[in-house]
């Protein structure tokens, strides 16, 4: 789809919040442990939901989260989620918000056993984002056997709402795999050498 005189995938459409997020953020590799905690715990809201939704109260969600400080959001109390299931501009469901402070938990004890969440994550894809090639959206799966595998994986490890959907949905937007299509102004920039960095 072509807006701003640029090509881009599909699915952003003509909003100019989504349009930012693809070209700045969506497929860039994200090797951050906090930055991949946000990313974790969004995904995980965003089951059942759009993810423009989450997008539009993604400041609201830093807000409330502590800007997604896993050690603090795995001692979250009680008193805590009662807050938090009281704040209107985030999404206020129990499950998922008990599910943030189990989560918190689960990836520091990923980081203790791996060192970082990063190593463990990315030690599925051999350190490097997959280059999927995808020529238009409907090529771009919902999962795939290896997001059913990390899937498996984090469950065992105590992660919840972490279905296989959610975990591909997360390898897109960490950068794990490149799903831009063929035809989009990003896929372009990097054949022609311009490769992006984790902190471009």
């Amino acid at each position: 789809m072509k807006t701003n005189d640029k090509i881009r995938c599909a699915w952003c459409g003509q909003d100019e919040l989504y349009m930012k997020y693809h070209d700045e953020e969506w497929g860039k590799p994200v090797y951050d442990d906090r930055v991949l905690f946000e990313f974790l715990i969004l995904e995980t809201f965003q089951a059942g939901l759009s993810w423009i939704t989450i997008l539009r109260k993604r400041e609201n969600f830093r807000a409330a989260f502590d800007k997604f400080d896993y050690k603090k959001v795995a001692k979250y109390s009680e008193d805590k989620i009662a807050e938090l299931m009281d704040n209107e501009g985030i999404i206020r469901n129990g499950l998922k918000i008990k599910a943030a402070v189990t989560n918190a938990q689960a990836f520091m004890e990923v980081q203790k056993e791996f060192g970082s969440f990063s190593n463990y994550i990315w030690g599925f894809t051999g350190g490097k984002p997959l280059e999927n090639n995808r020529k238009t959206l409907k090529d771009i799966p919902a999962t795939t056997p290896l997001s059913d595998q990390i899937s498996k994986d984090l469950k065992k490890r105590g992660f919840k709402f972490v279905g296989s959907t959610v975990v591909y949905a997360h390898m897109q937007a960490t950068g794990m795999v490149n799903d831009h299509v063929a035809d989009c102004w990003i896929m372009n920039e990097i054949s022609n050498g311009e490769q992006r960095t984790a902190n471009d």
